[in-house]
């Protein structure tokens, strides 16, 4: 079982920055891909980012492209999510997500998921 543990959240006005961190218990023999999405109140969870663990390989829903970053660290077996430009409409609960067999674009293809973290952009 892979346990993800999210951070980093919090509130920042509109156009600051903020990175996430996702935190694996267990790495690339256990899951493909890892994905970041979000779920606004009222909202489905929705796809942000994922992440390739072997060979770095990034995907990005087209609302965030430009603005926001995936990145792993294999030695940490960690996940980031740098958001710069925040707006409003990003505001949603972050959840990270493992893929154990191919890299999903929607929540229902991954596995395991983390807590989430919430992140609360002022306008």
């Amino acid at each position: 079982q892979v346990l993800l543990v999210e951070s980093g959240g919090g509130l920042v006005q509109a156009g600051g920055s903020l990175r996430l961190s996702c935190a694996a218990s267990e790495r690339t023999f256990s899951s493909y891909a890892m994905g970041w999405f979000r779920q606004a109140p009222g909202k489905q969870r929705e796809f942000v980012a994922a992440i390739r663990w072997s060979s770095g390989s990034t995907y990005y829903a087209d609302s965030v492209k430009g603005r926001f970053t995936i990145s792993r660290d294999n030695a940490k077996n960690t996940v980031y999510l740098q958001m710069n430009t925040l707006k409003p409409e990003d505001t949603a609960v972050y959840y990270c997500a493992a893929d154990l067999t191919e890299v999903g674009r929607f929540w229902w293809e991954y596995d395991y998921w983390g807590q989430g973290t919430q992140v609360t952009v002022s306008s």
